[in-house]
């Protein structure tokens, strides 16, 4: 590895420490509460330094959300691997969605709640990276959505616009995953977590096969 390699990749891990102290620190006392002073202390880096990498708070968020979107990302693609039907392939994905609702809970949170960060809303580069990943997501499941119209496994005559049902799939899950996760405020009692979900997709599938 040459000088401007090594460099290259001493940046780049130093801007992964920083941004893992930043999340430790906005998911535990939340992202109002926090400073830049408290987060490079936790880095073990100068203030002047952690300013080199990120300008304020907000581009630190930016690149949370963005970590996010690609861990979900990454969960999709993982989850294709080893389905072959269209059909599999989208139940395959709905699982990898509430998983990463269960071990990934602080960044399905950010997701969840990244419409409500007004300080976000300018238009950046990272908000236009993040744009990209939300897409790369989204044509993930329209993709299972066109295998599976290819090969039978999903009904053309119920799927005519696999974009529209990629929403429409996402939606319906996310809304189960959040009665679920907030079990206890409800005034009925719900079925077991994994059993819900498990119907859900079950359900999903149903509306959707050939």
């Amino acid at each position: 590895m040459d000088l401007n390699s090594r460099r290259e990749k001493e940046k780049s891990e130093r801007r992964e420490s920083i941004l893992d102290a930043a999340e430790e620190i906005f998911f535990s006392k939340g992202y109002e509460r926090c400073s830049m002073d408290e987060i490079a202390r936790t880095a073990q880096l100068s203030r002047a330094l952690l300013y080199v990498y990120f300008k304020d708070k907000a581009a630190m968020l930016h690149a949370i959300l963005l970590r996010s979107a690609r861990r979900l990302r990454d969960r999709f693609e993982s989850a294709l691997e080893d389905q072959q039907q269209g059909i599999d392939q989208i139940a395959s994905i709905a699982r990898a969605y509430y998983d990463f609702s269960q071990r990934d809970t602080h960044y399905f949170d950010v997701l969840t709640q990244s419409s409500t960060f007004v300080h976000l809303a300018c238009d950046t580069e990272q908000n236009q990276a993040l744009h990209q990943c939300g897409a790369e997501i989204m044509q993930l499941m329209v993709d299972a959505l066109e295998a599976g119209l290819a090969d039978g496994s999903i009904s053309a005559e119920r799927v005519t616009d696999p974009l529209q049902t990629a929403y429409f799939l996402r939606g319906a899950l996310h809304g189960v995953i959040m009665e679920v996760r907030h079990a206890e405020r409800r005034a009925v009692e719900l079925p077991e977590a994994e059993r819900l979900i498990g119907y859900t997709i079950e359900m999903l599938g149903h509306s959707l096969r050939g």
